[in-house]
C-alpha cells in the first residue's frame, strides 16, 4: 500500500526548517500542494532552500524570542490568510556535563527547545480554534526516556515537551485542533552530526542505525493530515532502516 497526501492551499509553518528533517518536509509538502513557510536563524540554509524550491517562503526567526514569534506569525497569517499546520522543529543540542554547564547555555536550550514551542503554540492557537482546524507537531526524543551523557539539557526539554503537549492538546481538542509529538529516532542531520561526532556516531550506527531526514517525512505528513484522527499522542520511530538492512 502506498500513501499519498494532498495539501492543496494548506499553509504549513516549519520552525527550524532550513536543514535536515524540516527541509525535507518543506520540499515534500510543497509537492503535495501546500504553501510552506520556513522559520529559522540559518539564513544561508534558508537561501539554499528557497533557491532549490521557489514555492517555499523563508523568514528569519529566533523562536526563543516571544515577541518576535508573535509578530512573525501575525505577519504570516496576514499574508497567507491562515495557518493549517505548524511543525515545531527548532532545537539546539550543545553537549556538556551538568557539573560544568554554563548557566547561559542551559537557559538557551530551554528557551529554544521548550519555550519556543510554547510561544509558537500561543501564536497559532487563536486562528486555529476560530477556524476549528489545525495540526501542531512537536519533536520529542528517545533521550527523554533513556538520557544520554552530556545531553541532559536537551533530554530534559524533550521530556518536558511530552508533558506539555499532552496537557495543552486537551485544552483545544474540543475545537478540533490536534497537537501531537513525534520522536523521529536517530536521524542524520546537521544537529545530529554536531552533537554525535566520533564515538557516539559509531555507537549509534552499530546499534539501532542512523536514518535519513526523508525517513521522517511520511510520519510528519500523516500527523499533519486529516487521517491522523488523534491528539496528545506520541508517534515514535524507534529504529532506523539502516539497522535492519545489514
Amino acid at each position: 500500500m502506498k500513501a499519498s497526501f494532498q495539501a492543496q492551499d494548506d499553509v504549513i509553518v516549519i520552525t527550524g526548517g532550513a536543514n535536515g528533517i524540516g527541509r525535507e518536509l518543506a520540499l515534500a509538502a510543497t509537492e503535495a500542494g501546500a504553501r510552506v513557510v520556513v522559520c529559522d536563524v540559518d539564513e544561508v540554509a534558508m537561501q539554499s532552500l528557497t533557491k532549490a524550491n521557489s514555492k517555499v517562503s523563508a523568514r528569519r526567526l529566533d523562536v526563543g524570542d516571544r515577541a518576535a514569534v508573535m509578530t512573525a506569525f501575525a505577519d504570516i497569517e496576514n499574508e497567507f490568510g491562515h495557518i493549517d499546520g505548524l511543525v515545531c522543529g527548532a532545537a539546539i543540542q550543545p553537549r556538556a556535563e551538568v557539573r560544568t554547564m554554563d548557566p547561559a547555555d542551559w537557559r538557551r536550550v530551554i528557551a529554544i527547545n521548550l519555550d519556543g514551542v510554547v510561544w509558537c503554540y500561543q501564536a497559532v492557537i487563536p486562528g486555529m480554534t476560530a477556524r476549528r482546524k489545525g495540526s501542531i507537531i512537536a519533536f520529542s526524543s528517545g533521550l527523554a526516556h533513556q538520557g544520554w551523557p552530556e545531553a541532559s539539557a536537551y533530554a530534559a526539554t524533550k521530556g518536558a515537551l511530552i508533558a506539555f503537549v499532552k496537557s495543552a492538546a486537551k485544552e483545544v481538542a474540543q475545537h478540533r485542533v490536534r497537537f501531537n509529538l513525534i520522536a523521529p529516532g536517530v536521524i542524520d542531520t546537521p544537529q545530529y552530526r554536531a552533537a554525535n561526532a566520533g564515538g557516539d556516531d559509531a555507537r549509534w550506527r552499530a546499534s539501532i542505525g542512523v536514518g535519513s531526514p526523508a525517513d521522517v517525512v511520511g510520519p510528519l505528513m500523516f500527523l499533519l493530515s486529516d487521517a491522523a484522527t488523534m491528539t496528545a499522542s506520541l508517534l515514535s520511530r524507534d529504529f532506523a532502516y539502516s539497522a535492519c538492512d545489514a
